[in-house]
């Protein structure tokens, strides 16, 4: 490989590659090895649906150096050698500040692949008024060991039901895990700790309906079979996978690395829930759009 095929162009910037044939998910069965090239190459191809939803945030870094087989480290802090265009914010935490990395180009998704970032984590609020979120989330965490989607998937036509009764616009969101996430967009007018109690309260309101099959209990040996609705990422510095983020999973590459392949299943994600509210593609790729319409 030349010096030249270790550089990528992305938007006004050329950010130079190191070690772009790093294996990053080693080959698994069938599936072939996926390298930092790879990654780099998804997340270029995203980026016009992917940088919607992370501009403005706050970002904490999944990265593995190593390789999905390797230490994981979680990285708030921006590093003092990333460049000078990388915008940075710094965010109050209890004793001090954290300066974290912002995501507001095709470089920067590139330069933050190039370090081996796998999943980038957003905020649910964003710089400019860090303590008013402008997205609600409900993680529907399945039982440990459970198999069954469609758990999961009647948990999120329940949950579609209360929401359009009360009239809030929701998008529905794969998350590369087990679960799936439901998100709300707000005006950011109500701090965290108003959003969250709204939050438990409609989760309350479900689990009263369906105490059988759903539970608000924080300890996983209350749970028994239920699936877990989870409110408690609507918090300040609380982060949520951002749409279109690759997952440290074996054969993550075949299992949708292509954005065509995303957007289509989480279409199929939606319909399978007989949701009829917006598309999780449509509100990222066209926010303002979008909200105008629903908020």
């Amino acid at each position: 490989m030349t010096a030249e095929d270790h550089r990528v162009r992305a938007g006004r910037r050329t950010v130079e590659l190191h070690r772009p044939d790093k294996v990053l998910f080693p080959a698994d069965g069938d599936h072939p090895a996926y390298t930092k090239a790879d990654l780099v190459a998804y997340y270029r191809e995203v980026a016009p649906f992917m940088l919607p939803g992370l501009r403005g945030r706050p970002l904490m870094l999944e990265r593995y150096p190593d390789g999905i087989e390797g230490p994981r480290f979680m990285q708030k802090n921006t590093p003092e050698y990333y460049p000078e265009w990388i915008t940075r914010a710094e965010m109050r935490k209890e004793g001090g500040t954290v300066r974290h990395t912002v995501c507001d180009s095709v470089a920067t998704l590139v330069l933050l692949a190039d370090q081996a970032c796998v999943t980038p984590h957003r905020w649910l609020s964003r710089v400019d008024h860090p303590d008013e979120p402008d997205l609600l989330v409900f993680d529907l965490d399945p039982a440990e060991g459970a198999d069954d989607f469609g758990r999961v998937r009647e948990a999120a036509h329940w949950l579609g039901e209360v929401l359009q009764e009360l009239k809030l616009p929701s998008v529905l969101m794969t998350t590369g895990s087990r679960g799936l996430h439901v998100t709300v967009p707000l005006l950011p007018r109500q701090d965290f700790d108003a959003v969250r109690g709204f939050a438990r309260d409609v989760a309350g309101l479900l689990v009263a309906r369906h105490p059988d099959r759903l539970t608000t209990a924080a300890r996983k040996r209350d749970r028994g079979d239920r699936l877990y609705l989870d409110v408690q990422r609507n918090g300040y510095a609380q982060t949520a996978v951002a749409p279109y983020g690759v997952r440290a999973r074996p054969g993550a590459g075949h299992r949708g690395w292509r954005s065509g392949r995303s957007r289509r299943r989480a279409r199929g994600a939606a319909a399978r829930t007989g949701w009829a509210s917006a598309s999780h593609e449509f509100l990222q790729a066209a926010p303002g759009a979008a909200q105008s319409r629903l908020l």
